[in-house]
């Protein structure tokens, strides 16, 4: 197929409802590269034949090598069909025969039917996304811009961890869904089974997939559920209760029922296309029911329903039956005998067992015209990719889902907008605002509102403006009838002896090898530069170039509207189409374009709102990508390329949307990223693209979290404890900070060192449920504490408020927080019960999983201003309730920076029994006492937060690993080494079962992080490629051993020795971090020196 101009394609961009924006979703290796390059080859961008080998939208040189795609790519396609005119079948697309929207418009023109029917045109917007679970945030950012997704699962593999993700990610942004089972024909080649059997195992993948899709479902009606009741419990309050027990109990026994038939993949209903990429092939079963319709003698919506399913034909009546119909008789179901049969014979006589005789009559059969040198090739595949080329054509199937099943973008957004404006609400009011109501119709003539999911960083060379013009073959052709008419006149001009211009030779040549060397000269200009394109999606208005339009951050918030917030001039706009930019004067809404002029004002994501509309909507959310786990330091070979090294992670920060760019107060610069296929990519583009210097990575940082267990006294630190209070003790002349001897367990006095202030801090393990709850909850617990401190706490915040709150919205957050908090605090026993009312700060970075709760018995708010009481204490010195900021900032330093290794605390909470100004603090005047607080206040810090840390120690501590999850799916045969590589990394195996029907087992695993580098390339070498890993960050788990245990009993030094090196493992761990952080490290430099020996002999 010739190649679609550009013109075409703009041209489509401002009629709507025939555009589509999709885009492909699926575990890692599941065919979405392959399926793309088909769609591709539809188009005339690349050969048919190099379609599945080429991987176009894989332009990176190490997605090539890797064969996994990396980075999301978009390209806008072409697809024209023929509708009926009749209104009645105005909806339906002509599928009589699959190939017929691909054929001439001269083949369809001379049947009488073909006059009576109408072309469409449609523009489809494809984002290709990847599968690997390193880059889910580049999956975050396609489901974010597209209104549809095909969903790829790999029929022999099935529903893999990634496919679960995908599916979420879909469901959370309101992206309808299609279904591809791929790889249908390594059923056939690889494990041979009958079309019966694949069948049966075809039914077991989508009721896997709907099982996955009613969770979901089940999620939003139990949620909405909940919400309903404690709105009609809000009401009651207060009035007289008419309901009687039984009554409340009944009510909170019934849930309203909703029909979620919509939300389910069935092949009748044209949502499931079963495929094989590599093949290009695909069909939906109306394609059949089209074609046995007419040879049945029924209706083709009739027939569309039975043709998957438990429906049956009866030889004798030649009508279809249901189960019941059978009788005991082995029919085949009508999915096989009219579909699966057909598929599996093609490949019996093509591949399987190759007869050329019986080729030519399932040729014949079909109806095909396959060409005789193409019957002759020696290449079954090729021969077979012909015969499904015409018959089962990939293109035309996907794409005519596309349009029948996705919706368009006016659709889509009138179900995906009020979502997007108010996510709180279960059922978003109506629009009222001009761009609501911009945003829900999809309005081109409203203001502009726009949202950029990502930049991409392009080179310049590759920008349409630097890039010479490429001719059609169109204008090549004028050229050169141009150049011969010039010729012909020269000729003539010639013969009847007019006088020419004289022309030098040389001067000729002279300008042209001037114009070559510009050329070349602003080629090596551009060339290594690179250029920050946004990757949008425009939701309402007309976008044009030159255009003034604001820019919302992410921390942007509607109630304080000059912050985050920045204006900025349209500097080109781009129709993206892989590796290459069109260049755009306007973009209406609904469509998937790249804009210019953004670098410097969108960091990652952000919002294009229009200039003249006051305030704005933020529209970023959080998405689900993983969060990244590992980390290095990073510096350049050569000290005086820092700049170079500085200005490439700025780009890289910018560029990916996934990778974290931090420097450190030791002035390191250090890079976050997902996992390790993550950080060699992000280090593959900072060497060769942004910095484009050689650079040195320090070893992976893992992060480790810091906990304590109830374990008995025996196991407990207390030479740790010892030791700390020796060096205090030394430094001071006695004991500020030491535990009480006569209070409960954790307990420390803490006294300033100017002995202004003192005060009691009991430390206790965070029970088992309330910690779990803490850690799976920590959205709320910040939207908690950012309603609780105003929009000042937000600006500090990490992570912004991203919609706005009401009073009563924040107070509902409070309320649902407390009540979920309330039993979980009274499972804790008497010392818990009702303390959760009690919460001053969460920590560290006042969202984590720790708590600091007041048990003064008095308010304690850090918030309260010093005069707040008019006392005379306050009047004349420090008070106190000046002490509640330091004593929170103190929390904060110490569950952020535990007394292990400086990592992170988990699960710790720490109640604050006493605190008390002493006599002397009060002397003098009250000027002089107001001029102690800056003093007093900083040695509050430091005494809170060394009593937090030795209060920790009286228990006995432990470290936290990070653990990735880790699925692997492998055969029988390499089982064993599989096994035995994730034993000697000290992981530990969940569950293996094996995949029904296949010869695959799926093993679950935990990984600690700090073990995993390497991983992937080991078990592949182990296993010869026949077991490739998914590693996903889970959560931290307790590694359950002392770290600072030794051995103690004669059996245990005599098998163990004196230290017990090798079997301490959380010792180890704990002496390289504190070693990497410069922390002091209890180690003999020298050992058994008595032993030491001379070379030289005296």
């Amino acid at each position: 197929m010739p190649s679609i101009p550009e013109s075409d394609l703009i041209r489509l961009q401002a009629n709507q409802s025939f555009v589509r924006n999709i885009c492909i979703l699926a575990h890692v290796d599941h065919g979405k590269t392959t399926l793309s390059d088909s769609l591709l080859a539809s188009n005339g961008i690349i050969s048919s034949k190099l379609a599945g080998k080429v991987r176009f939208l894989d332009s990176r040189e190490d997605e090539q090598e890797r064969g996994i795609t990396m980075e999301s790519s978009a390209i806008s396609l072409y697809f024209k069909i023929m509708r009926r005119a009749a209104a009645q079948a105005a909806a339906s697309a002509v599928t009589d025969q699959s190939n017929s929207t691909s054929a001439d418009s001269s083949q369809s023109s001379s049947t009488p039917e073909a006059k009576k029917s109408v072309s469409e045109e449609y523009l489809i917007n494809l984002i290709d996304s990847p599968g690997h679970v390193d880059f889910s945030g580049e999956v975050s950012t396609a489901s974010k811009l597209c209104d549809g997704a095909l969903v790829l699962v790999d029929a022999v593999e099935g529903v893999c961890t990634q496919t679960h993700t995908v599916l979420r990610q879909a469901w959370r942004e309101s992206v309808r869904p299609i279904l591809v089972i791929n790889k249908i024909d390594r059923l056939i080649t690889e494990l041979q089974f009958t079309p019966l059997e694949a069948y049966t195992h075809l039914n077991k993948i989508l009721e896997q997939v709907n099982a996955v899709m009613g969770t979901f479902f089940s999620e939003n009606v139990l949620e909405e559920d909940y919400r309903k009741k404690a709105e009609k419990k809000k009401e009651q309050e207060g009035n007289d209760a008419s309901l009687t027990g039984l009554e409340d109990t009944f009510s909170d026994w019934h849930v309203e029922t909703q029909d979620d038939s919509h939300i389910y993949f069935h092949p009748s209903q044209g949502n499931v296309i079963f495929a094989s990429a590599i093949d290009g092939w695909a069909f939906r079963v109306d394609q059949f029911a089209a074609i046995y319709a007419q040879k049945l003698g029924m209706k083709e919506g009739v027939l569309r329903k039975c043709l998957w399913g438990d429906f049956y034909l009866d030889p004798k009546t030649k009508r279809v039956i249901g189960y019941k119909g059978l009788k005991g008789r082995a029919l085949k179901p009508l999915a096989v005998q009219m579909v699966l049969d057909n598929v599996w014979k093609v490949y019996e006589v093509v591949v399987t067992e190759p007869d050329r005789e019986m080729t030519e009559k399932v040729v014949k059969s079909l109806n095909l015209k396959v060409l005789p040198r193409d019957m002759k090739s020696k290449d079954t595949r090729a021969v077979l990719t012909t015969i499904f080329s015409q018959w089962l054509p990939l293109s035309t199937c996907v794409l005519l889902a596309v349009i029948e099943q996705l919706p368009s973008p006016p659709a889509a957004q009138k179900v995906r907008m009020p979502k997007m404006i108010h996510p709180l609400e279960s059922t978003p009011p109506e629009p009222t605002e001009e761009w609501e109501k911009g945003m829900v119709n999809c309005d081109a003539s409203s203001g502009v509102v726009a949202y950029v999911s990502k930049m991409v960083s392009v080179p310049l060379d590759v920008l349409p403006k630097n890039k010479r013009k490429t001719l059609s073959a169109e204008e090549m052709r004028q050229r050169g009838r141009v150049q011969r008419e010039h010729l012909l006149n020269s000729a003539k001009a010639a013969e009847i002896g007019e006088v020419g211009v004289h022309l030098d030779v040389d001067e000729v040549i002279a300008n042209r090898v001037q114009a070559e060397a510009e050329e070349r000269a602003a080629a090596e200009e551009l060339d290594g530069k690179e250029a920050l394109v946004g990757f949008a999606r425009i939701y309402s208005g007309t976008v044009r170039v030159g255009q003034k339009l604001k820019v919302l951050g992410p921390k942007f918030d509607p109630a304080q509207p000059t912050l985050h917030c920045s204006e900025i001039v349209v500097d080109s706009l781009f129709m993206i189409m892989g590796r290459d930019l069109i260049g755009l004067e306007e973009v209406p809404a609904g469509n998937v374009f790249g804009i210019g002029g953004l670098e410097g004002h969108v960091l990652k994501f952000g919002t294009l709102w229009s200039a003249d509309w006051e305030g704005g909507q933020n529209l970023v959310r959080k998405g689900l990508e993983a969060a990244p786990i590992v980390r290095v330091a990073l510096e350049p070979e050569d000290p005086s390329q820092m700049a170079q090294l500085v200005r490439g992670l700025q780009l890289l920060n910018q560029a990916d949307p996934s990778v974290q760019v931090l420097t450190q107060e030791t002035g390191e610069h250090v890079i976050l990223t997902s996992g390790e296929v993550h950080l060699q990519r992000c280090m593959a583009d900072l060497r060769e693209r942004f910095a484009r210097i050689e650079i040195s990575m320090s070893e992976p940082i893992v992060p480790f979290r810091e906990t304590a267990i109830n374990a008995p006294a025996q196991l407990v630190t207390s030479s740790a404890i010892a030791a700390n209070e020796a060096h205090q003790a030394g430094e001071q002349g006695e004991k500020l900070i030491a535990k009480d001897e006569t209070g409960a367990r954790g307990t420390i006095v803490a006294t300033t060192a100017n002995r202004h202030v003192r005060f009691v801090v009991r430390t206790v393990p965070i029970p088992e449920e309330l910690k779990k709850y803490l850690v799976d909850n920590a959205d709320q617990v910040q939207q908690y504490v950012e309603s609780m401190l105003g929009s000042a706490s937000n600006k500090g915040s990490s992570s912004p408020r991203t919609v706005q709150q009401t009073g009563e919205e924040e107070v509902k957050l409070q309320e649902k927080l407390m009540s979920e908090l309330k039993p979980l605090f009274a499972k804790g026993g008497e010392d818990w019960k009702g303390k959760e009312k009690d919460i001053l700060a969460f920590g560290p970075r006042r969202v984590g999983p720790n708590l600091l709760i007041n048990n003064l018995g008095i308010e304690f708010s850090r918030n309260r201003t010093s005069n707040s009481n008019g006392n005379q204490e306050e009047e004349t010195g420090i008070s106190v309730q000046d002490m509640a900021e330091s004593v929170h900032t103190g929390f904060q330093i110490a569950t952020n920076s535990g007394p292990l290794c400086g990592e992170p605390m988990l699960g710790m909470a720490f109640f604050l029994n006493e605190i008390e100004i002493l006599d002397n603090a009060q002397e003098g005047s009250a000027n002089e006492g107001r001029s102690k607080m800056a003093v007093t206040s900083g040695q509050v810090i430091t005494a809170m937060r060394d009593a937090c840390r030795l209060g920790f120690l009286e228990w006995s501590p432990r470290l936290m690993l990070a653990m990735y999850s880790c699925d692997i799916q492998t055969t029988a045969e390499v089982l064993g080494k599989v096994y035995a590589v994730i034993a000697r990394r000290k992981g530990k195996i969940l569950h293996e079962e094996m995949k029904e029907g296949t010869p695959f087992f799926s093993i679950q695993a935990l990984l600690p992080v700090v073990e995993s580098f390497g991983f992937s390339d080991d078990i592949r070498k182990k296993t010869s490629g026949a077991a490739s890993p998914q590693l996903i960050f889970s959560h931290f788990e307790v590694l359950d051993m002392d770290p600072f245990w030794v051995p103690n009993t004669i059996e245990e030094l005599e098998d163990l020795g004196e230290k017990a090196d090798r079997e301490n493992v959380a010792k180890k761990y704990m002496d390289v971090v504190r070693k990497r952080k410069g922390l002091f490290v209890e180690q003999k430099i020298v050992e058994h020196a008595e032993k030491q020996r001379t070379l030289r002999k005296n």
